[in-house]
């Protein structure tokens, strides 16, 4: 069996836009990508491990373990042997306590990658593979979350071209949420349920056409 781990936020862990409850394993995107590829008979387990509110490589002040960079190769070394990393992380850095721009979260993603590149795997292990997703833009942000992520749709403008670039020159694959879905049209930051099912087809697809698994 092929193992692939999701390391992501909310927007993977799969909160319900307005509420703070879940959308369940075969409704969020994670478990549609571990759906998709079975059917595909590639006998693939998907390890979610996606934390609300996750930065890149950035502290929350309030809430203590949400920068991504802190215990990676440990979840690395925990569920090896891996084929495949998705690290689909940004938005949270745009949240209103910090002032990032898509450069910073850049400079984050970078982190993650070398991270994951540099885990010191046991003997016979492989290097998984990277994926590097970036979420779609946010949306001017709507109910309990807009004064979080006041202003986060300019400060994360440019995000895809930075995250593209960094890919490219870290020689890992790329994938552009925007190009199959846009944020949450309820809350601005999220997936709604049908941007789970459209989202979560279009990586499917595409993790098997550039043979990622």
């Amino acid at each position: 069996m092929k193992s692939i781990l999701v390391y992501s936020d909310s927007i993977a862990w799969g909160i319900i836009p307005m509420s703070r409850k879940r959308f369940a394993f075969e409704q969020r995107w994670p478990g549609i990508v571990e759906t998709n590829l079975n059917q595909a008979e590639q006998n693939v387990r998907v390890i979610e491990d996606c934390l609300n509110g996750r930065r890149t490589m950035y502290e929350d002040a309030v809430r203590p373990g949400r920068n991504g960079l802190i215990g990676l190769q440990q979840r690395i070394e925990v569920n090896s042997p891996l084929s495949l990393v998705i690290l689909m992380l940004g938005s949270n850095d745009f949240q209103a306590n910090h002032e990032h721009s898509a450069e910073d979260a850049k400079k984050g993603m970078r982190a993650l990658i070398e991270a994951v590149r540099n885990t010191q795997m046991e003997p016979g292990m492989p290097m998984p593979k990277l994926l590097v997703v970036v979420p779609p833009p946010i949306l001017p942000p709507k109910g309990d979350i807009a004064a979080k992520f006041k202003g986060a749709e300019q400060k994360c403008l440019g995000l895809a071209a930075a995250y593209q670039a960094l890919s490219q020159e870290m020689h890992c694959a790329f994938f552009d949420a925007a190009t199959v879905t846009t944020s949450s049209l309820v809350d601005g930051v999220h997936f709604d349920l049908d941007q789970h099912a459209r989202f979560g087809l279009a990586l499917s697809l595409f993790i098997l056409d550039k043979k990622l698994i």
